[in-house]
């Protein structure tokens, strides 16, 4: 189901006005590329870099190109580990939240 215009600008202002939000919404994202629901933990990462951090200013902090950050970050993106890495710790730096880790038995 393709998500509207409208429904994407509601999460980015509720990731700008409410910060227990952003950092569940980073939490799940997280959670969401552990599960192999890489598609949708992508999409909540990109939804943060919209409203918290800019894409100009990830490259900056990445040393990745801005436009390629954007393709990695699609739907359809296959961001290697080390990319992955970077831009989840640029992210939770700029969220000033560090998630917690459980481990669970299988």
């Amino acid at each position: 189901m393709a998500l509207t215009r409208e429904y994407k600008e509601t999460v980015v202002a509720r990731i700008k006005s409410d910060p227990k939000f952003a950092r569940a919404l980073y939490a799940e994202a997280l959670d969401a590329i552990l599960e192999g629901e890489t598609a949708e933990g992508l999409s909540m990462l990109r939804d943060l870099v919209h409203a918290e951090i800019t894409f100009k200013e990830l490259a900056r902090q990445t040393g990745y190109n801005e436009k390629m950050l954007h393709r990695t970050l699609s739907r359809r993106g296959n961001p290697t580990a080390r990319t992955l890495a970077k831009v989840i710790a640029a992210i939770r730096e700029d969220l000033g939240f560090v998630p917690q880790v459980k481990v669970m038995a299988a």
